[in-house]
């Protein structure tokens, strides 16, 4: 299975007992939208709803921390996906949300996962089969795992402004990454860390939502001067738009990327390290 699908490779898979779909929308406060609610009203036949909101490390005062590996594997039992799934992410959110499932499902050890071009918004807009409700799951056995080289802390991102292993590549909106508006979460600063790159993450997608692919999407990295031949770690505000970024480029073959799970949450609000403003 490749890492994007499109809505004719789903519709024809669909009901396959390997396959399993998640609508993995998520919405912040300023969008007006409940994301579970949503889900209920309209989904892809079969699918069932994860929460990015609830599958956290509770113990962090942090947005979206990733959860200890128990618990994410639980919950990922209780919406019925397991070993030997055949796993297809969507949202339908402007955060294009579903690259932060795929991240952790990895992350977490499951084999095969991929995303919907296109997301919920293409699926309808074609005309396809949708319900509405609750979804009933059998449990299935999901293998506790975790591959924390995917991951970085604060203090990996500290020693990173030392040694520069790593280009920093952050998918905040332009206006945000310079200071010029005010972040979204209270007592944050505004700016972002020394030495790192701008792409905001709408910048990897087409006009009707699909992925920017090939020659296309290499380009909008090196536009953002991204050496693609080099290590990065990709970061944002709380570690979720971080994964589009990093999505994008698995697309492009790309392995030696890691992402920031503190984000800008993290770094924004710690008096102790540096923050530029302006233009990368």
């Amino acid at each position: 299975m490749d890492a994007l699908v499109s809505t004719e490779w789903l519709a024809a898979e669909l009901g396959k007992n390997d396959i399993r779909v998640i609508d993995a929308s998520l919405f912040l406060p300023a969008h007006g939208r409940n994301a579970r609610a949503e889900f209920e009203a309209a989904h892809i036949p079969g699918a069932v709803f994860m929460d990015l909101d609830e599958i956290v490390d509770t113990s962090s005062a942090l947005p979206h921390m990733l959860p200890p590996a128990e618990k994410f594997a639980s919950r990922m039992q209780a919406l019925g996906l397991g070993d030997g799934s055949r796993i297809v992410v969507y949202d339908n959110s402007p955060l294009k949300s579903a690259a932060r499932a795929w991240w952790m499902l990895n992350l977490y050890g499951a084999h095969e996962v991929a995303i919907l071009d296109g997301g919920f918004a293409k699926w309808q807009a074609e005309g396809r089969q949708i319900e509405s409700g609750k979804p009933v799951v059998r449990h299935r056995h999901f293998t506790v795992w975790k591959d924390s080289a995917l991951v970085r802390t604060l203090d990996q991102m500290v020693d990173n402004l030392k040694t520069k292993a790593e280009q920093v590549l952050d998918a905040r909106p332009a206006g945000r990454f310079t200071g010029a508006e005010a972040e979204p979460r209270a007592g944050l600063r505004g700016g972002h860390m020394p030495g790192a790159r701008n792409l905001p993450h709408g910048e990897l997608f087409n006009e009707d939502g699909t992925w920017k692919q090939g020659d296309e999407l290499r380009a909008a990295f090196t536009a953002a001067g991204v050496d693609l031949d080099k290590p990065v770690v990709t970061t944002c505000g709380s570690g979720v738009t971080a994964a589009v970024l990093a999505f994008g480029m698995h697309l492009l073959g790309k392995k030696d990327v890691g992402l920031y799970d503190g984000s800008w949450s993290e770094w924004g609000a710690d008096a102790n390290t540096p923050v530029v403003t302006g233009a990368a």
